[in-house]
């Protein structure tokens, strides 16, 4: 009875086996259709890089654009500021250079008596911590200080 059992089972596991098997096996037509799948998404993402390649190359150049339109405009308020205001007044508002406002020039900035921020904290002394330092403007406690400095062996 055992033996009748074990070849039984034995002879469901194949078959199972043989249906389970030509599941996994994939026909040529199902390989070649997911070739030509795989083909075609790679086209497709050649043209989306592309197509993104020359989106961002026409931002550059449009940008461009209007930098040099933004500075026709300023130039044009300027020389019309220096004409039809007083003197003291086109000075206050816009300065007469034809770029000073385009200029990273630090002599005009300390002339005009404004200084640009800093994107840093200067140090007083070389040896001082500086504001990106783990432990900048943190006091250290007496019981830390004690534990940091190292005991002698008499």
């Amino acid at each position: 009875m055992i033996w009748l059992t074990a070849i039984a089972c034995l002879a469901v596991g194949i078959v199972l086996g043989v249906i389970f098997a030509s599941r996994l096996n994939a026909s040529p037509s199902r390989v070649q259709e997911l070739e030509n799948q795989i083909r075609n998404l790679k086209e497709s993402h050649g043209s989306y890089r592309d197509n993104v390649s020359d989106h961002f190359s026409m931002t550059a150049d449009l940008f461009q654009h209007m930098t040099e339109s933004y500075k026709e405009v300023y130039q044009h308020l300027a020389s019309g500021a220096q004409d039809l205001c007083s003197d003291d007044v086109a000075n206050k508002l816009l300065p007469a250079g034809s770029d000073a406002v385009f200029d990273n020039n630090v002599e005009t900035a300390t002339n005009n008596g404004l200084i640009p921020p800093k994107d840093y904290a200067t140090k007083q002394t070389p040896g001082q911590k500086g504001a990106l330092s783990e432990d900048f403007g943190l006091r250290k406690s007496k019981l830390m200080i004690d534990e940091d400095t190292p005991t002698q062996a008499n």
